[in-house]
C-alpha cells in the first residue's frame, strides 16, 4: 500500500504543478494593475481524486451537497487522505506557492480536496493560506475606494470595480464585524450612482452575484441543508437550530439579496429569491413575511392600494408587481389605474416590474413580435379610450427609463417600460409623435429590438411623408440592421428625398449610413441609383450617399 500511495502522491504533485504552469502563463502584473481593488488574481484550487484519475480545477467544491457512497475495492481509505496525503500536498502546495509572484495569488488562497475513497466521498480542505500584508493592504484600499469614490463621488462607477468590491465587503476574511446594513448601504450608493448609465445592469448582477454566493455558500449552509442539488436548491432547515441575536443583521441582508433577485433578474430566478425569502421567514423573520404580503414597507398603504367600485390595484415593490382588476370594462376604470400607476413612479416605485391584470377584455396593439403578457393587453385595452391619451402620456414619461425593462419580457422581445404606452399612441395620433421621439432618444439598442417591429407598424399606418419622416428617421437611428423596410420607393418621391437629407446632415457618417443601410441596402447601391437619377432628385440622392462616407 506504500507503494501505491507514493505513486498516488506523485501523480496529485504533478498536477499541481501542471495547474500551477498553466496559472502563471499569464502577465499576472498587467491584470491587477486594472483595479486597485485586485491585488491578486487566483485564490482557490480543487484537486479530485475518483477511481485512479487526479484531475485540478478552479471550480469551488459545494460541501453542502450529499456525498456519494463509496466503492468497494478502492485502494484508498479516509485515514490514508487524512494521515497521508492531506499532510503531504499542504506543505507542496504551500512551497509552490512561495515561489510564485505575488500577483498571481489573491490575499487568501484555499485548496480543497475531493476524494473517493472506499468509506464513500470525501471533501475538505488541504491548505488555507493567508497573507496578512496583502490583506490589509486590500483592506486599505477598499476603505479609500468607498470614501473617494461611492461616498464623495458624482460621477458612475466602473464595473470592473463593482465586481470585486462586492465580493470583498461580503468576504468575512476582509470584514469579520462588517455591519449588514453598511453592505446595504454600499451597494445602493453603487447603483445610485450608476442610475441612467448603460452600465447599471452590469453593476446589479455583479452585486447579485456577490450576494447570492454568500447567501448560498455561506449564510444560509448554517441553518439549512441542501436537499436539492447544486442548480436548483432546495433547502431543509437543520434540527434545533435557532437564529442568534447577532445573525438580525444578515437575515436583513439575505432579504436584501431577495429582493434584488426577484426585481432584477430574469424570471428564472425568481425560484431562487423566493426560496430565501421562505428560509428568513422559518428562521422566524416578521418583516420576510410582511414582505410577501404588503412589500419593503417604503410606501405608504395609500400609494399602493387603490379599491373602489371600479377597479382594484395593488403594488408590492419587493416583487415589482401591480395586480390591476378591472371591475367595470370602462375608461374611467383605466383612468383611475393609470393615475394610479404613474403616481407609484413618480413616488420611486421600481421601474423593472410588471402587471397582473384582470380584465374580460383581452386585445393586443397591432405589432408583431410583442411579448403577449398582462402588462402588454392592460395598455392594449386603454389605448382604445381617446380620452385615456393624455393620461397615458403622463405614464409614460413617468415611466421610460434607459436599461430598465419590463419585468415580463426577455430577449428579443425586452421593453423599457413606457413601450406599450407609446407605440399605442403613436400609432393612434399624431399628435404623439414628439413622444415617440423622446422615447427613441432613450432605448437602448444593444438590449432591445421591438422598436424594430413599432417602426414597421408605424410605416404601415401613417406611411412615408413630410409629416412623417422626422419621426420615422429617429425611430431608424435606434433600429437594429435587422430589421426590414420596404420604402425605398416611398423615400424616393417627391420631396422626401430632400427632407430626410435635412434630417441627416448634421449626423455623423455612420448614422446616415445606417438609415441608409435600412432604407437602400447599402451606400454602394444608393450609389447607384443617384447615378441613374436626374435633376435635383440625383443631386440629393448623392449628397446622401457622400453623408454616409467616412471623411
Amino acid at each position: 500500500m506504500d507503494q501505491t500511495l507514493d505513486t498516488l502522491l506523485n501523480e496529485m504533485k504533478q498536477e499541481i504543478d501542471k495547474w500551477m504552469a498553466y496559472i502563471s502563463d499569464k502577465n499576472a502584473d498587467k491584470i491587477v494593475k486594472r483595479t486597485p481593488l485586485q491585488i491578486g488574481i487566483h485564490d482557490y484550487a480543487l484537486l479530485e481524486y475518483d477511481k485512479g484519475r487526479v484531475s485540478m480545477t478552479d471550480d469551488e467544491l459545494d460541501l453542502s451537497m450529499p456525498v456519494d457512497k463509496g466503492m468497494p475495492g478502492e485502494p484508498l481509505t479516509e485515514e490514508h487522505v487524512r494521515e497521508h496525503i492531506v499532510p503531504e500536498l499542504s506543505s507542496y502546495m504551500q512551497d509552490k506557492l512561495d515561489e510564485v509572484p505575488s500577483s498571481f495569488i489573491d490575499y487568501q488562497f484555499t485548496f480543497n480536496g475531493k476524494f473517493r475513497v472506499r468509506e464513500g466521498d470525501l471533501n475538505l480542505c488541504i491548505l488555507t493560506y493567508v497573507d496578512e500584508t496583502k490583506k490589509k493592504q486590500l483592506q486599505e484600499r477598499i476603505s479609500i475606494y468607498i470614501a473617494n469614490k461611492l461616498e464623495a463621488g458624482t460621477y458612475p462607477t466602473k464595473p470592473l470595480e463593482t465586481f470585486f468590491l462586492s465580493r470583498h465587503i461580503l468576504d468575512e476574511g476582509l470584514f469579520p464585524d462588517a455591519d449588514p446594513a453598511w453592505i446595504i448601504a454600499v451597494f445602493e450608493r453603487v447603483q445610485q450612482l450608476n442610475k441612467g448609465n448603460q452600465h447599471l445592469a452590469e453593476h446589479r448582477s455583479y452585486l447579485i452575484t456577490a450576494l447570492r454566493n454568500w447567501a448560498e455558500q455561506r449564510w444560509l449552509p448554517r441553518y439549512f441543508d441542501n436537499i436539492g442539488t447544486q442548480w436548483q436548491r432546495e433547502y431543509k432547515k437543520k434540527i434545533d437550530i435557532h437564529l442568534e441575536n447577532t445573525e438580525q443583521g444578515p437575515i436583513e441582508l439575505l432579504i436584501y439579496a431577495a429582493i434584488l433577485i426577484l426585481k432584477y433578474e430574469p424570471s428564472y430566478s425568481r425560484s431562487t429569491g423566493l426560496a430565501m425569502l421562505d428560509c428568513a421567514k422559518e428562521l422566524g423573520s416578521v418583516r420576510a413575511k410582511r414582505l410577501a404580503k404588503e412589500g419593503s414597507g417604503t410606501f405608504v398603504k395609500e400609494d399602493i392600494s387603490l379599491r373602489d367600485e371600479m377597479v382594484d390595484c395593488t403594488a408590492n415593490d419587493v416583487f415589482a408587481e401591480v395586480s390591476i382588476a378591472i371591475k367595470q370594462e370602462t375608461g374611467e376604470s383605466y383612468a383611475r389605474a393609470l393615475r394610479f400607476l404613474t403616481r407609484l413612479f413618480n413616488l420611486g416605485f421600481p421601474k423593472s416590474y410588471q402587471i397582473k391584470l384582470k380584465s374580460s377584455v383581452k386585445q393586443w396593439l397591432p405589432i408583431k413580435g410583442l411579448a403577449k403578457s398582462g402588462t402588454h393587453r392592460f395598455f392594449a385595452n386603454a389605448v382604445e379610450y381617446p380620452d385615456l391619451y393624455p393620461y397615458l402620456e403622463e405614464y409614460a414619461k413617468a415611466a421610460m427609463e434607459p436599461f430598465e425593462w419590463y419585468a415580463d419580457t426577455e430577449g428579443e422581445k425586452n421593453c423599457m417600460p413606457g413601450s406599450y404606452a407609446v407605440f399605442g399612441l403613436g400609432l393612434k395620433d399624431q399628435t404623439y409623435f414628439p413622444l415617440v421621439e423622446e422615447y427613441m432618444g432613450k432605448v437602448d439598442d444593444e438590449h432591445q429590438s421591438v422598436q424594430n417591429h413599432f417602426t414597421v407598424s408605424f410605416i404601415e399606418r401613417h406611411g412615408v411623408s413630410v409629416e412623417t419622416i422626422p419621426t420615422l428617421v429617429k425611430c431608424m437611428l435606434h433600429c437594429t440592421d435587422s430589421m426590414k423596410l420596404k420604402i425605398q420607393s416611398d423615400m424616393e418621391h417627391g420631396l422626401n428625398v430632400r427632407l430626410l437629407l435635412d434630417q441627416v446632415r448634421d449626423l455623423p457618417y455612420y448614422r446616415v449610413e445606417h438609415i441608409v443601410y435600412l432604407i437602400w441596402g447599402g451606400t454602394d447601391k444608393l450609389k447607384k441609383i443617384a447615378a441613374k437619377a436626374e435633376g435635383e432628385r440625383a443631386q440629393w440622392l448623392s449628397e446622401l450617399a457622400e453623408a454616409a462616407r467616412r471623411k
